[in-house]
């Protein structure tokens, strides 16, 4: 698939936390958050790395099976230049994309030209510079810092908050594959219980777009609770939340301790009604492609719109201002996040 130039030539100047100033945070990266005259774009990728993940725990949440150190989540936050709004444009795992080339397979050494791919597979590739790369190449917007999660920090940053996080659903969700198993309600989980809960696709019929929507809502939650809880008034606790989520990992562009904390100094007074989630508009599944399989193909004149909305610095199209696709697999509906909190 080829993106239309158009979407390359928008790369104009275009969720979180974080560990106290020192020797460390210059370790990870600047301590200076950029602050680009259209606004801030983040990529927030959650990786399925089981590093660090006990025998006990795979067994218990049904964390299994061999990682392939691909992009599970992949959303693209765009912090407004006046820091009162928030976009979040989560990409589907299985996008057709072009991983752009030269680069080296960091698997197995071989030096690869340009080729598709799923988007996901670039982090597997390249790890965040190719990430970060193939995003860019494919919205033709600028990214200015990379934020990536595994498996570990996923759970261990969850497991900080006190009370654990709210997810609520209106009909009974199971999924034998994750083990997820919610009755209608409201409740509030822990780290391990969280993880099956973003992670699950078999549980609604809506595959990686409903799992998407989970994502989503959970983001929301999340930061919800922090407000709510009290940690973004306690510089301590925040520190302590924040450094468990970014970890120590090098990455390209990657969101170093000290910009995590200023980014939610930053944010603090955004609340939910002032962020707003969405999918990529798709069309439809692509005809299989050999050596890549069954892919999500995007609606381009709908994507195009919505990241030259990004790249202005305003806020998503509505859905009705995004040309419907002829074999739409979801729907193209922006939510406000105060919409996604739990009872």
């Amino acid at each position: 698939m080829r993106f239309p130039r158009s979407w390359r030539l928008l790369a104009g100047p275009a969720a979180l936390l974080a560990l106290a100033p020192g020797a460390l945070a210059s370790a990870l990266g600047p301590a200076r958050l950029p602050s680009p005259e259209r606004g801030l774009n983040l990529l927030v990728v959650g990786t399925d790395s089981r590093t660090g993940v006990t025998a006990a725990e795979k067994e218990r949440f049904r964390l299994g099976g061999q990682d392939c150190d691909c992009a599970d989540v992949i959303m693209l936050v765009h912090v407004s230049a006046a820091n009162d709004r928030i976009s979040v444009v989560s990409l589907p795992r299985d996008s057709l994309a072009e991983l752009p080339g030269p680069h080296t397979d960091r698997r197995t050494g071989a030096v690869h030209d340009t080729h598709l791919a799923k988007i996901n597979a670039a982090h597997a590739e390249g790890g965040s510079a190719l990430a970060v790369e193939t995003v860019e190449a494919a919205t033709g917007l600028a990214v200015h810092r990379y934020l990536e999660i595994d498996f570990r920090r996923f759970m261990d940053t969850v497991d900080r908050i006190d009370g654990g996080v709210p997810i609520c659903t209106a009909k009974p969700l199971k999924d034998p594959a994750t083990g997820l198993d919610l009755a209608v309600g409201t409740r509030r989980v822990g780290g391990g219980e969280a993880l099956q809960y973003v992670r699950s696709r078999k549980a609604d019929g809506e595959m990686d777009f409903g799992r998407i929507r989970k994502q989503q809502k959970f983001v929301v939650n999340t930061l919800d609770r922090i407000r709510a809880g009290g940690i973004l008034g306690d510089r301590t606790e925040l520190r302590a939340l924040a450094a468990t989520l970014r970890g120590t990992a090098a990455a390209e562009r990657g969101l170093s301790a000290t910009e995590l904390l200023a980014l939610a100094t930053r944010l603090k007074a955004v609340g939910p009604s002032r962020t707003e989630f969405a999918t990529v508009p798709v069309r439809g599944f692509n005809p299989l492609v050999e050596g890549v399989g069954s892919t999500v193909g995007w609606d381009e004149e709908g994507a195009a719109e919505v990241f030259a909305r990004l790249a202005a610095d305003r806020p998503l199209p509505p859905g009705d201002a995004v040309a419907p696709s002829e074999v739409s697999v979801a729907d193209y509906a922006p939510a406000r996040g105060s919409s996604l909190i739990c009872p």
